[in-house]
């Protein structure tokens, strides 16, 4: 059975709410969270492809999808309330976050998706459609320009060498023969003091065979293990 003009009106005004003169109906609290919505998805898919051959996190990409939504939603039961926002900022004091530290970069891209969704909340649905766009747009050149990138090339080696071994100098001239440059970062015991671990932060020369160089290492320390890795940015940008 359909519902009666008269029944619509009544769910209508149900969900009616005044903002600042404003009112804030059902149907405007869908399109400001389904934009919200939308233009995260906009924004993760953005994240996911520009991001995922450097490490970028699957599950941030969701979490980018929902928190424009999800704040636009707060910020419509919020409305112009002092005494709400008091209330659900102390209900999400109550949340702890155990995870581990976000890059730059991602923290980035989740303060891009909350200040649309504020934007979203509040009813500026198409000034956050035309910045999303914008901000995209921006975001994607810099990706594929690599502006302001650290390089790829940049890598982080770990060796392992057993305590008898003098390492002062072993690896130098391998590392000036395959890499631009290298620094040696930290040096410390592991397994009981029973081996050494020397952390260098190394920049390969283009074209050399990276097996060849762990090979050639592999041969001064005993066979032990010799780890080759990307750095994130964060680490990059310790160095």
């Amino acid at each position: 059975m359909l519902l009666s003009a008269n029944g619509l009106n009544s769910i209508e005004e149900l969900f009616s709410t005044q903002i600042g003169g404003e009112k804030l109906t059902l149907a405007s609290a869908f399109i400001n969270i389904g934009g919200a919505l939308v233009l995260g998805f906009i924004i993760a898919l953005l994240y996911y492809f520009t991001q995922k051959r450097a490490g970028g996190s699957t599950s941030l990409s969701v979490t980018i999808i929902m928190v424009p939504a999800i704040i636009a939603l707060i910020v419509v039961l919020i409305q112009n309330n002092l005494a709400r926002a008091f209330t659900l900022a102390g209900s999400l004091a109550i949340i702890r976050y155990r995870s581990q530290p976000a890059s730059p970069r991602d923290i980035a891209y989740v303060l891009f998706s909350l200040a649309i969704g504020i934007a979203c909340g509040i009813g500026y649905v198409a000034y956050a459609a035309v910045f999303t766009v914008l901000f995209c747009v921006i975001l994607f050149v810099i990706s594929i320009t690599g502006f302001g990138g650290l390089g790829r090339d940049t890598m982080l080696l770990k060796i392992l060498i057993p305590e008898s071994l003098n390492f002062d100098g072993v690896y130098d001239e391998i590392l000036n023969e395959y890499t631009d440059s290298w620094k040696l970062r930290r040096i410390q015991t592991t397994d009981f003091g029973t081996v050494f671990e020397l952390i260098y932060i190394v920049k390969l020369k283009k074209g050399k065979d990276r097996k060849e160089f762990l090979d050639k290492i592999r041969c001064k320390n005993g066979n032990l293990n010799v780890t080759l890795n990307l750095m994130p940015d964060e680490e990059i940008s310790k160095k």
